[in-house]
């Protein structure tokens, strides 16, 4: 009878057990180790001060708030970009929100696109600062067409921004990484990085690029285990990346859309943070049901198959009628 209590008692235990996790599970916006890391790991605060950080695509989006972050955090900035005026408004609001001084705060006007001029940037870099702690892969554009009525420009254009351009720099960078046998290579890839979806056929093979050279780099440097790659994988984030976007031609611009449903661009910066500060090989930054899915992809790729097609079709579905091509798809029914 003992026994009997025994085993019931922890039969109990086990369903809260997995209860709670199922519970956790559905409340997270990243994967569980990100976020184990946000509660027992290492702080951006302790990690990054002082840090000389390198982000490219630093004028919007996530790497503009990775800028704001980062600054009050006390790390070293170089702000890169195309567009030049909007790198000044950005350093000009982290020296208002932070202790940095105009020192601090490096511009480099950068076209990824432009390969020829990237060793050039870098040493511009290093004479300013002597070092480069972390460098953040984040500048690249996204997609919004459907594969057949897409010029192949579009295609070797995505080529160019978000894979050759990103290898080309962090070679250069990691000449300067492995004479000091440090340092830090993040890069933002995206969740189509390891999972094909519609309407970003040309993007998600950039991404799947990306992510294979540098699984391999991180091999490569295997007798630098000071120099960590880490690729950072987010789902859909509220930023200018769909405004952005290619479309079917490359002179023709994408919609403006409803970006409201999506994950704060504040979060998502935070996070990639704490894989910084933490060292973390790959992680995924996402809401449900897009965290779900990276899981599936993972574990249960049969089923994961089936999601996919489920929402892929309710993604071209938003396209054609107009909306978020990521919104809606648990929320509320598209009229």
């Amino acid at each position: 009878m003992e026994l009997l209590c025994v085993l019931g008692l922890l039969g109990a235990l086990c369903v809260l057990y997995f209860g709670f996790q199922l519970i956790r599970f559905l409340r997270a916006d990243a994967d569980l180790t990100l976020l184990w890391a946000e509660l027992f790991g290492h702080s951006p605060e302790s990690k990054l001060s002082g840090n000389v950080v390198w982000v490219t695509g630093a004028s919007s989006g996530i790497g503009e708030e990775l800028s704001y972050q980062l600054a009050k955090l006390g790390s070293r900035l170089v702000l890169s970009a195309r567009r030049e005026n909007e790198l000044l408004k950005v350093k000009q609001k982290c020296l208002e929100i932070s202790n940095l001084e105009d020192k601090d705060i490096l511009i480099v006007p950068l076209d990824l696109t432009n390969a020829s001029t990237h060793e050039a940037a870098t040493e511009n870099v290093l004479k300013h600062f002597g070092q480069i702690d972390v460098l953040v892969n984040n500048g690249g554009r996204s997609q919004r067409s459907l594969c057949m009525e897409t010029d192949l420009d579009v295609y070797r254009a995505l080529l160019e921004v978000n894979y050759v351009g990103t290898v080309s720099l962090t070679k250069h960078v990691l000449h300067h990484m492995v004479q000091r046998k440090k340092g830090k290579v993040i890069s933002i890839s995206s969740v189509t990085g390891f999972i094909g979806v519609p309407l970003s056929s040309g993007y998600a093979a950039s991404k799947h690029a990306l992510q294979g050279f540098l699984n391999s780099l991180r091999v490569e440097l295997g007798s630098y285990p000071d120099i960590t790659i880490s690729i950072v994988c987010p789902g859909p984030v509220q930023s200018k990346i769909v405004e952005n976007a290619y479309t079917e031609k490359i002179e023709k611009s994408a919609p403006t859309t409803d970006q409201s449903s999506k994950m704060p661009t504040e979060r998502c910066a935070r996070l990639i943070l704490i894989t910084i500060a933490n060292n973390l090989y790959e992680t995924w930054i996402a809401e449900q049901p897009f965290l779900a899915i990276c899981y599936l992809w993972q574990y249960t790729p049969t089923w994961a198959w089936w999601l996919t097609g489920k929402l892929g079709a309710q993604r071209i579905q938003n396209f054609k009628r107009g909306v978020d091509a990521d919104s809606s798809y648990f929320t509320k029914k598209i009229k």
